[in-house]
C-alpha cells in the first residue's frame, strides 16, 4: 500500500473492531500475541503497514486540521496512516483490554496459582511453536539465544523488586509493550510480566476505569492512577516511533539472529509465573498446588495450540 493509498477490499469497520476486540482479548494474556489474532484474521500486513507508516509529520498534520488552509493536508496525512482501520482497531482492543483487564484481575486475586499456571502453559507452548526460527548453528548465534535465555530468567526473578513501579519504569515498559504488536507469537503481556509490571498496570487500570465512571456520575474526581495510565500510554506511542521501527529493521536484516534472541527470551520468561504463583503460596508448594498449576498450564498450551494451528490454516488464505 503505498502512500496515499487506503484498502477498499478489507474489512468494515465493524470487522475492524471485532477483530481488535480479538487481538486485545489475547494481549491481555501472556500467551498468544495480538499479532497472531492479526495474522489468523488477515489483517497484520495492513496493521504493520499503518504502525510503520505512523511519523511525528504525519500526526501532526492530522492534529493541525482545525488550523485554516490545512484541513486538505490532515486528510492526506490520515488517509496515508490508514486511520479509519487504525482508529476502529484501537477501539476493539481498548476494549477487550478493559474488560478482560477485570476479569484477569480478579482471577489473579482469587485464583493466583490456576491463573499463573494458564500463563505458564500460554508461554510454554508460544515458545514450543516459536523453536523453528530459532537457530543454533554458529556460535554468535548460541550466544545470542544463551543472552536471551538469561535476561529473561534473571528479570522474571527480580524485575518487579529491581526495576519497581516509578512513571521511567512505566513508560519504559509501555514503549518496549507496544512493539510486540509487530511480532507474532510475542505477547506484549509476556513483556509486562517479564517486567514485573503485568500484575500492577491490571489493578491499575481496573482502579483506572473505575475511577473514570466515578468521575463521570460525578461521585469522585480524576482517579490517582491516571498519571500512570498516562507515563504506559506515553511510553507506547513512543515505542511506536521508536522501538517499532527498529524491531522491523532488525528482522529485515538479521531475521535468524533477532529471532533466536526473542525466542530465547519466551522461554527464560517461563519463570516468571512459576515465580509470582510461589509468591502467592504461604506454606510453599505441595503436590496439590503443583498438579494445578500444571493442569492449568496444559488447558493453557492447548488454547495456543489451537489457535495457531487455525492461523497457520486459514491467515493467509
Amino acid at each position: 500500500m503505498g502512500d496515499g493509498d487506503t484498502p477498499t477490499d478489507g474489512p468494515s469497520l465493524l470487522g475492524v473492531y471485532l477483530r481488535g476486540a480479538c487481538m486485545g482479548a489475547a494481549d491481555a494474556v501472556p500467551g498468544v500475541s495480538g499479532g497472531t489474532i492479526a495474522l489468523l484474521t488477515g489483517i497484520y500486513q495492513r496493521l504493520i503497514t499503518a504502525i510503520t507508516a505512523i511519523g511525528p509529520d504525519r500526526v501532526l498534520a492530522v492534529l493541525a486540521a482545525p488550523l485554516p488552509g490545512r484541513r486538505e493536508e490532515a486528510i492526506a496525512a490520515f488517509r496515508e496512516l490508514d486511520g479509519f482501520f487504525l482508529a476502529a482497531l484501537g477501539a476493539g482492543v481498548l476494549t477487550a483490554v478493559v474488560t478482560f483487564s477485570r476479569v484477569l484481575e480478579a482471577a489473579m486475586h482469587s485464583y493466583p496459582i490456576v491463573t499463573f499456571g494458564g500463563f505458564f502453559g500460554l508461554i510454554a507452548a508460544t515458545a514450543w511453536l516459536l523453536r523453528t526460527q530459532m537457530q543454533l548453528d554458529t556460535g554468535t548465534r548460541r550466544l545470542t539465544a544463551l543472552s536471551g535465555l538469561m535476561l529473561a530468567f534473571v528479570l522474571s526473578g527480580r524485575a518487579e523488586g529491581a526495576l519497581g513501579h516509578s512513571y521511567p519504569v512505566i513508560f519504559l515498559a509501555g514503549s518496549v509493550a507496544v512493539s510486540a504488536m509487530i511480532l507474532p507469537g510475542i505477547s506484549g503481556s509476556l513483556i509486562l510480566l517479564l517486567l514485573g509490571q503485568y500484575e500492577f498496570m491490571i489493578s491499575r487500570l481496573k482502579q483506572f476505569v473505575d475511577g473514570l465512571l466515578a468521575l463521570v456520575s460525578g461521585e469522585a474526581g480524576l482517579p490517582p492512577e491516571t498519571a500512570t495510565i498516562v507515563a504506559f500510554l506515553a511510553g507506547g506511542v513512543f515505542g511506536l516511533f521508536t522501538i517499532s521501527h527498529g524491531v522491523k529493521w532488525a528482522l529485515a536484516r538479521w531475521r535468524t539472529a533477532t529471532m533466536t534472541f526473542l525466542v530465547a527470551l519466551v522461554v527464560g520468561a517461563l519463570r516468571a509465573p512459576v515465580v509470582q504463583a510461589g509468591r502467592e503460596l504461604q506454606t510453599g508448594w505441595t503436590p496439590t498446588t503443583a498438579a494445578a498449576f500444571l493442569l492449568a498450564g496444559v488447558v493453557g498450551a492447548v488454547a495456543v495450540l489451537i489457535v495457531e494451528r487455525a492461523a497457520g490454516e486459514n491467515a493467509l488464505s
